[in-house]
Parts: structure tokens; sequence; C-alpha cells
């Protein structure tokens, strides 16, 4: 079992980032995770002004991955999750092998849609309908797939991307290659995109309806009837959770905390499937004392969930970062 934090970059500094890196190099944790955002989204800010929250630091996420390689000889690495409209999907491929070289095969590659139409506006890149989203970002996971599993010069001749006698040199330090994260549960385009060209299944507590194991086993579910439907074993898919966590003895706070996260929750887009929205407090969110943490944690095991990334820490909170290594990981590692 492994465990990793999707470590905030935003309305932050170096300082405290590289804190977190360091608590975590030093201690049971596996790995670490960053987000892709060029403006930090505005659900997710402290402020409650959008123009007051995108003057805010925001960290570019693949430099910054870049850089902590360095920093680190054992965790692994990866994104929650690159936005496929940010960069050609080829030259991610070349920025993925090149990171998995310097890091002698600690990448994983975490690519997903795109959503925030906001930071496409205010850099001037385009923000397509979310049906062309998911076919470039189909089209995108297919390229990379087969420049990462080539031997020779690749041809493509697709809606979105072309290539012409394209080589991958270094290709993967992994073998066969880097792990490929497809981010997002849609179920009728990305559990699909999953089935085909990716490696890697993230349940996103963020986004989704809390930590609810019905929503996993759902979501699975889907996943295992695309795996059928393309000629493609399962077993072969590594399932992860980003799980937002919150450890306390006060029931207040626990309540607080999964109120805190309930708009996402709530929201129609990703909170509902077989036509039923939930309230807060019905997402199963992970709140509460350690031992409710480790039997939630447990039950994800016993369902087949490999790693577990745990999000909002804050921070350079080394403490809290410490105290669930030693109370919580110490379970499992």
């Amino acid at each position: 079992m492994e465990f990793g934090v999707q470590v905030n970059v935003y309305e932050t500094d170096w300082d405290s980032i590289s804190k977190s890196i360091m608590t975590m190099e030093a201690g049971r944790w596996g790995s670490v995770w960053f987000a892709d955002h060029f403006l930090p989204p505005h659900v997710s800010s402290t402020k409650t002004d959008q123009m007051e929250a995108e003057a805010e630091t925001a960290f570019e996420g693949f430099t910054l991955i870049s850089v902590v390689a360095g920093m680190t000889q054992r965790l692994k690495l990866g994104h929650l999750v690159l936005g496929n409209s940010y960069r050609n999907p080829a030259l991610v491929a070349k920025m993925a092998t090149t990171l998995d070289h310097a890091s002698k095969g600690r990448f994983t590659l975490s690519l997903g849609a795109s959503w925030y139409e906001r930071e496409h506006l205010a850099y001037g890149w385009k923000f397509p309908s979310l049906k062309e989203r998911s076919d470039r970002f189909e089209e995108a996971c297919k390229l990379i797939r087969l420049l990462f599993t080539s031997e020779q010069p690749v041809n493509f001749d697709g809606e979105f991307y072309q290539l012409d006698q394209a080589p991958l040199s270094p290709n993967c330090y992994q073998k066969p290659h880097i792990p490929i994260l497809v981010g997002g549960t849609g179920e009728k385009r990305t559990l699909l995109t999953l089935a085909k060209y990716g490696d890697v299944f993230n349940l996103d507590g963020w986004s989704g309806r809390g930590m609810s194991m019905d929503l996993y086993k759902h979501k699975v579910s889907v996943l295992e009837k695309h795996c059928e439907n393309v000629g493609r074993n399962p077993t072969d898919i590594k399932k992860t959770l980003l799980m937002p966590i919150k450890i306390t003895n006060s029931k207040s706070e626990a309540r607080e905390f999964i109120e805190k996260l309930g708009y996402r929750s709530s929201d129609s887009t990703h909170g509902s499937f077989g036509g039923k929205l939930v309230s807060p407090l019905e997402t199963d969110s992970v709140a509460g004392s350690v031992d409710y943490v480790v039997q939630r944690i447990g039950e994800f095991i016993d369902e087949g969930v490999e790693e577990i990334m745990f999000g909002a820490i804050d921070t350079g909170d080394s403490e809290t970062l410490q105290m669930i290594d030693e109370e919580v990981l110490r379970h499992f590692v």
C-alpha cells in the first residue's frame, strides 16, 4: 500500500512547499503530487473575490515537479492532473520521458481534459466544448501511449494532432513505460479513455461525492465494463484515491471540514449517479478520529485500492504530515 500527498501550490510560497516535500521524503510517504493550474481556482481560494484570488501565487506544475525530482531520492512524482489543453501532447511525452530519466523512474504522467475556463481566457488558450475537449483528450492519450510504446519514429494523423516520423528519445526509463493516469471519472468518455489508453484510475474526493464506498464501487464497475468491451484486463489498471483528510476528535471540526467540501459534493456535474444527489454530510468524507480514518482506509484497501493521495493538508505543515505518518501510515506501510 502506498500513500502520498497532493501538496497545495496556491496562496503559498516556495519555502512552505519545500518544507512539505522534505518532511515527506524523510518519512513513510511514497509519493508527492501537484495540481496544474495557472490561476488559483476561485472555488479553492480563501479569497471571496475572484480577481483578488487570481492575484495570489500559483506555481507552474511541470517546472515545480522537475525541481522536486532533483531535491528527492525516493518519493514518486506526479500531477493531479495536467490539463491537456495547456500543452501539445507530443511535447508532454517528451517532457515526461526527460523527467522519468532524471528521477530514475519515479514519474507518473497524469492527464485530464481541462475544465477551468477562466484561466484559458486569461492566457489566451481556446476553451472548446466539453465534447471537443473530450475528443482531444482521448486522442492525446492515444498519441502519448503510442510514443511511449513504439521503438520506431511515430507517424500520427489525428483530427487534432499530427506526427511525422517523430522519435521519442530517450524513451521511458520505466519499463514497459511511464504509467498513464487518466484523470476524471466521467462514465461515457473518460473511463472509456482510461480503459483504452491508461494505467491508473483515480477517484477524486474534491470533485466527486466525497469518499463514499458506493461511488467508488460504481465507478470501478463502469470501468470494468469498458475494459471488457475493449479487451482490457481491469486488473492491469491501478486503483487510487485522492482523499481530502481531517484528523480530529472534535465532531464540530469534522462537520465544518465536510461542509467546506459540500459545494463539490452537491455539484450535479460530479456528485450524481443514478439520478441521486447527496448532501455534504452524506458524502462519507474522511474527517474524524485516527481510528475512524484508519478504518476507512482499510475498507478501501479491502476493495482493491493500491494508493491514496491525501489532500487538504496545509502546505508547510510538517507537524500534521508527521502525525499522519506516525499515527495512520504505520498501520499500513
